[in-house]
């Protein structure tokens, strides 16, 4: 198939959509689709693309205000888009998308829009009356007017399909690379990077941005508590955020007396993330909202047993996967569960053994991207 992505800036800054789109793009192209990925920013575009990996059209970024893109803005694109089997779209408030979609259903191209969670009612209620309004102008049309409305979890289309109430909803997966998680380096390389990990006590592990929405104070505020029981416990902060919740996370740490066991590792990548995920005795991500949380999976698959809220989207599947427990969002949740896990290798040790093994089977490449690529042919045979 002639597969063409968009999304408007790939910036892993940006969180999982640009990881998820540059995974997907990859992988059709190693099954032998011709995949090209239209973007305006194209920063993080892994650079063996150029010798052996998808194509890239760079598209100059919107100049008019509120980054509406003209008319005719796309037009060096039109025939990309002419061409296409299907274009899959990723992202509800991208601008780049309801041009693109206005100009897919006057070609007759069929296309499909991965919402990326941004219909959920946690960001519904993040400036509604905005995202109200363009729904209103624009993105409402945008997804009505595809084949599907992809979804990546049951809990996303619950709450996202009142917004599109004459599209047509679809729920799998996000495809997430697995790779790299076949032959998984060892903790080492993670120990000696890391001199939090070099201790005795226990490590817990955030990895992910450092957003408001990520509940990152729940966790701080259940330090002390879990230093009871257990005296070294140490908690690694692995991502980047804006300076402002950074500080006020620290000043929080400070407050409760655990700046000591708090550790600001910045982003972290490549075969030393999946090493510091293994290092990791546990994965916490007390987030207020999450369509997918990669990083759950990535730490499932990686046997690190993961304890996440029941705000996120897939907390079902992480219950169900054997390698994950989800609480309610307060600390007081947290310090429960986290002290009986630390309190147990061998519970630790069989949940990370059980979440890995669903991983492999329920998220395999292979099996995720099948049921994309029938997806596809569906929208293309609807035309």
């Amino acid at each position: 198939m002639r597969i063409v992505h968009v999304l408007q800036r790939v910036d892993f800054h940006d969180g999982g959509p640009p990881r998820a789109v540059v995974d997907l793009c990859s992988v059709q192209h190693r099954r032998g689709h011709s995949v090209t990925l239209l973007t305006t920013d194209a920063c993080d575009v892994p650079r063996q693309w150029a010798d052996d990996g998808p194509d890239v059209c760079i598209v100059p970024p919107s100049r008019m205000l509120g980054g509406v893109f003209a008319p005719g803005q796309l037009n060096g694109a039109r025939d990309l888009l002419a061409e296409a089997d299907v274009v899959h779209l990723h992202a509800v408030w991208e601008r780049i998308n309801a041009r693109v979609a206005s100009l897919c259903r006057r070609l007759g191209t069929p296309y499909v829009i991965t919402l990326r969670g941004m219909l959920d009612d946690w960001c519904m209620a993040q400036g509604p009356m905005k995202k109200r309004l363009y729904l209103a102008l624009a993105g409402r049309r945008c997804l009505e007017g595809g084949a599907f409305v992809h979804c990546t979890a049951e809990g996303e289309r619950e709450q996202s399909v009142k917004w599109f109430p004459k599209g047509t909803p679809r729920v799998i997966p996000n495809l997430i690379d697995l790779e790299p998680y076949m032959d998984l380096p060892s903790t080492s390389f993670a120990r000696e990077a890391f001199t939090p990990l070099q201790g005795d006590g226990p490590c817990l592990l955030f990895l992910s941005r450092l957003h408001e929405k990520k509940g990152v104070e729940h966790l701080i505020e259940a330090l002390p508590r879990l230093a009871e029981t257990h005296p070294g416990v140490q908690l690694l902060l692995a991502g980047t955020g804006s300076d402002t919740y950074i500080d006020m996370l620290m000043e929080r740490a400070s407050v409760v007396g655990v700046t000591d066991r708090v550790h600001q590792l910045g982003h972290v990548g490549g075969a030393l993330k999946l090493s510091l995920y293994r290092a990791a005795d546990v994965f916490v991500l007390p987030s207020s909202q999450e369509n997918f949380g990669f990083a759950q999976f990535e730490a499932l698959a990686c046997s690190t047993p993961v304890v996440t809220t029941k705000l996120v989207d897939t907390w079902r599947e992480v219950e169900a996967s054997g390698g994950g427990i989800a609480v309610d969002q307060h600390a007081d949740a947290l310090v429960d569960v986290l002290n009986e896990l630390l309190s147990d290798a061998d519970r630790r040790r069989a949940m990370g053994e059980a979440g890995r093994a669903w991983v492999l089977e329920q998220l395999a490449t292979d099996r995720v991207a099948g049921l994309l690529e029938t997806m596809y042919k569906d929208a293309i045979g609807a035309i």
